[in-house]
Order: C-alpha cells, then structure tokens, then sequence
C-alpha cells in the first residue's frame, strides 16, 4: 500500500499535533501568570487564572486562541535560537 501524502499544512506547521492546553501549560511555565497577562492581556490570564479557565475561554474566543498561538510560536523560535547561539559563561 503506498504512503498518503501528508495533510495540508501538517509538514512544517509547528502547530501541527500540539493541543490548546498543551500551549498554555508551556506558556504559563516559561512566563507564568503574571508574564502571560501583561503578554496577552485577557481576563482568563489576570483574574485567578488557571489552565481550565483559560482553555474554556480561549475555545470559544477565536481572537485570543489566535494570539496564545502567536506567542506560543514566538517562545518556540526563542528556544531555538538560544540553543543555536548559547551565551558565553552560560
């Protein structure tokens, strides 16, 4: 049986697999509540935040499921280039 191509946007796509809870527990590791809040100013992230809270609100609010997506991608492309450019004495 030959191989199916890959789905449309999958190759390369690094959102491609990566779940909307799965995002914010990164998020909320690298920058913590506080740091996502003055990132991505939303109710959920500065009035007792809590993953739960945060997934409900951010699922049915396309806008700012959009930009946790958007910061998500940029701390991705941080890691990257910290690992490819190490800080001397580090």
């Amino acid at each position: 049986m030959a191989d199916l191509p890959p789905t449309p946007g999958a190759a390369g796509d690094p959102l491609h697999g990566v779940t909307l809870e799965a995002m914010v527990r990164a998020l909320e590791d690298r920058y913590g509540w506080q740091g996502l809040a003055e990132r991505i100013p939303v109710r959920c992230f500065t009035h007792e935040p809590s993953v739960p809270s945060s997934l409900k609100f951010l699922r049915k609010t396309p806008w700012a499921r959009e930009k946790v997506e958007g910061l998500y991608l940029f701390m991705l492309r941080e890691q990257r280039r910290s690992k490819s450019h190490p800080r001397d004495g580090a």
